[in-house]
């Protein structure tokens, strides 16, 4: 009984402090390594600045709040350093690591250094970064990987990869995938043209690490460069091309997509992305 007011009253705490701040109370807000994330005027939308040890990503927080946290913007501190995220609370508290809408605002067409360290905005269409997508999944116990798909019909389709390794810098954060299961097709570690995009390397249009004779994050599809992946030769998916969301039969030029996400928690947790449960963009 004790445990559980703990961590209430630590839970109310860090819900109370933002509405402290907005009132004019003294704050101090937390460094966080990518608070580029965010413009200054949304740092009050952050609902947990208040904690003095932060938890390691956002099913810690869904789990301590016994259920009850909301959707939103949150720090945790997967490794060393603080990071602000978007929290999906209401599927059980998984980190969004990419959301982008077919007609974004948002330029995918990055460098390695901004496919690092993270691009736009957290309240809407953003990149979280390789560096902390690393960090997140090498965590103690395994991660898994959460694809959320919407068409232009709102149809949502979805598929998890059982467990998920994103490996470091110096292995051009390489990506590992486990088992998949949803609703979309797996179109990262199965291709009917033969991309595999499992186990292999980030590209970016000035890092190119693909299986092609160029460069396909340069390749353009009507005037748009294909954006940061981890191509194979080239792509079988791809979710950071910001005029056509590529998902194999599932999103497509011909069966467009408006909206993708891709997001991490702990493969153990339990509870899968329920469809329509994440907040869309207007168009």
């Amino acid at each position: 009984m004790w445990g559980k007011l703990m961590i209430t009253g630590v839970w109310l705490r860090a819900l109370l402090l933002p509405a402290l701040c907005l009132m004019g109370a003294h704050c101090e807000f937390p460094q966080a390594k990518n608070i580029h994330l965010l413009y200054h005027e949304e740092l009050k939308l952050v609902l947990n600045p208040g904690l003095q040890e932060f938890p390691g990503d956002c099913y810690d927080i869904w789990r301590d709040s016994g259920g009850q946290a909301q959707d939103g913007v949150y720090l945790i501190q997967p490794a060393d350093s603080l990071v602000v995220v978007q929290c999906a609370m209401q599927d059980g508290g998984w980190t969004v690591v990419q959301h982008i809408t077919v007609n974004s605002t948002v330029d995918f067409d990055r460098t390695w250094d901004e496919y690092k360290l993270g691009f736009g905005v957290l309240t809407g269409d953003h990149w979280l970064g390789n560096e902390y997508l690393h960090q997140l999944t090498r965590r103690p116990g395994r991660y898994k990987l959460g694809v959320k798909l919407v068409d232009k019909d709102a149809v949502t389709k979805t598929g998890e990869y059982d467990p998920v390794l994103v490996e470091g810098e110096d292995a051009q954060y390489r990506l590992r995938l486990g088992l998949f299961q949803g609703t979309a097709v797996d179109a990262l570690t199965q291709d009917t043209e033969n991309y595999l995009h499992d186990n292999q390397k980030f590209t970016t249009k000035d890092r190119d690490n693909d299986n092609y004779f160029q460069n396909c994050a340069k390749l353009e599809f009507q005037g748009v460069p294909g954006g940061g992946w981890w191509y194979d030769s080239c792509a079988g998916a791809n979710l950071n091309r910001r005029n056509v969301i590529y998902w194999q039969k599932d999103c497509n030029k011909e069966h467009l997509c408006k909206y993708a996400w891709m997001m991490v928690k702990p493969s153990a947790a339990g509870k899968g992305i329920r469809p329509g449960s994440c907040q869309k963009d207007e168009l």
